[in-house]
């Protein structure tokens, strides 16, 4: 799964701890969500959505082998 994290953040202008504080995980966790080594749970990217005020589809997308 792909997703443009860094973007939003850079957009909103929030590191990776802000991030993490905002939806309350590690900075770990969204380190390794944004390297792509982690797929977070619905529950995670829903939040992120919401935090960046954009649908979960424009943040995460599925690649050919999903």
């Amino acid at each position: 799964m792909k997703n443009n994290i860094r973007v939003q953040r850079a957009i909103k202008n929030i590191t990776q701890a802000e991030l993490a504080d905002l939806i309350q995980v590690s900075r770990q966790t969204i380190n390794t969500i944004e390297s792509g080594k982690y797929v977070p749970s619905t529950v995670l990217a829903l939040k992120m959505a919401r935090v960046f005020d954009k649908p979960v589809e424009e943040i995460f997308e599925l690649e050919d082998g999903d």
